[in-house]
């Protein structure tokens, strides 16, 4: 088969309000971030597949007629035995991935799933983030939605977006929620058992999106490891041994997140006020509070709010907590990023209510995005 070279990128996201609220049948606020990661995909005519990930310091090539042992049918529900047959492939024995074997797996899934027993192509896929990866941030959602893309492109499922005139272009409804099935094929295998929302929001026309302002936010990891299946298990431990107690935090959550979602509506329909900020930064400082309370809280949040409230800035975790990522509300003009970094934490300044997933023209990326992908 031969496949078009192509450029796909998917943005990161973060969680406004909700976290955890919504494992229990409650709201949560996600939007897509301006932080984004970015796939090229190259034929080869050497009867080799290529998988570089520099973000994770990993590139394994394998020979086609290797892989062709390991074909499977187009299922749009995951295949276990497939799902076996690469674990045995490509040498894991434990149950617990490791990034460059998660990351490893999906792309070998969704590629032998899409281009089948026929003629399988020759390609080096080449994939580089903005992202952090294991932060709460959806770089694994955003990898393997322009995994999906990119293959689904190959084989002729969906069109290519671009035109000659942009140097941009998306792909119709239809097409995303192809693009959201297979990729969502990809964070089972990466997570096990995802909510599906993380992907779902990458497609920027899913109803699960709300229209948002495009508003400067910091971005500050910790660096601070966690489990978010751990953490899980610690909100629901809680509310078992105090349901009382936990599920009216949980509602005000809840409310929260309704109220954030009506604000930043209003925001996109009318001049943008001094009132509209004073009202999210509240809202932002109460469900850190409420997140404390739920047991997802961590020193090193309590040192990024601390640090971002002598600034008079207001920031909250995002994502599962315990450590992870925060992100902190920036008025025109404002900027921490020297004492946050002071603390040890990396940062990011970007903003919220980007494009999703989307393919490229070479010359609408960044030069050193382009450096990095075409070094393979």
């Amino acid at each position: 088969m031969e496949v078009r070279d192509c450029l796909i990128s998917a943005p990161g996201k973060a969680i406004l309000h909700g976290e955890h609220a919504v494992v229990h049948g409650k709201v949560a606020l996600a939007v897509s971030l301006n932080l984004r990661t970015y796939l090229k995909l190259k034929a080869r005519s050497d009867g080799k597949v290529c998988i570089n990930l520099p973000n994770i310091d990993t590139f394994v090539c394998w020979e086609l007629s290797e892989l062709k042992q390991l074909t499977s049918s187009k299922l749009q529900r995951l295949d276990a035995e497939l799902v076996k047959r690469l674990r045995k492939f490509i040498g894991v024995t434990n149950e617990n991935l490791d990034s460059s074997a998660s990351a490893i797996l999906a792309f070998l899934y969704i590629y032998l799933s899409l281009f089948g027993s026929g003629d399988m192509p020759s390609l080096t896929v080449s994939v580089w983030s903005e992202l952090p990866t294991g932060a709460g941030l959806g770089s694994s959602a955003a990898y393997s939605v322009c995994l999906a893309a990119a293959f689904l492109c190959a084989t002729g499922n969906i069109p290519t977006p671009l035109k000659e005139w942009e140097q941009t272009g998306r792909w119709c409804q239809e097409d995303l929620e192809l693009i959201n099935s297979w990729a969502f094929q990809g964070e089972k295998i990466i997570h096990g058992n995802p909510s599906g929302v993380d992907n779902a929001l990458l497609l920027e026309n899913h109803p699960l999106i709300i229209r948002v302002p495009l508003l400067r936010i910091l971005l500050t990891n910790t660096k601070v490891p966690r489990s978010t299946k751990v953490l899980v298990a610690r909100v629901k431990d809680k509310i078992n041994k105090f349901p009382s107690v936990m599920i009216p935090v949980l509602d005000s959550v809840d409310a929260i997140s309704c109220t954030c979602e009506k604000v930043l509506t209003e925001m996109t329909c009318e001049p943008i006020t001094g009132d509209h900020y004073n009202i999210l930064e509240e809202l932002i400082d109460i469900n850190q509070h409420h997140l404390n309370v739920i047991g997802v809280g961590h020193p090193s949040l309590d040192m990024l709010c601390q640090v971002t409230a002598a600034r008079g800035l207001h920031s909250k975790l995002t994502g599962a907590g315990g450590g992870g990522c925060g992100i902190t509300l920036l008025r025109p003009g404002a900027g921490t990023m020297k004492d946050l970094r002071d603390c040890g934490y990396d940062c990011w300044e970007t903003s919220i209510g980007g494009p999703g997933v989307q393919q490229h023209f070479p010359s609408s990326v960044k030069e050193e995005i382009m450096e990095v992908l075409n070094r393979y």
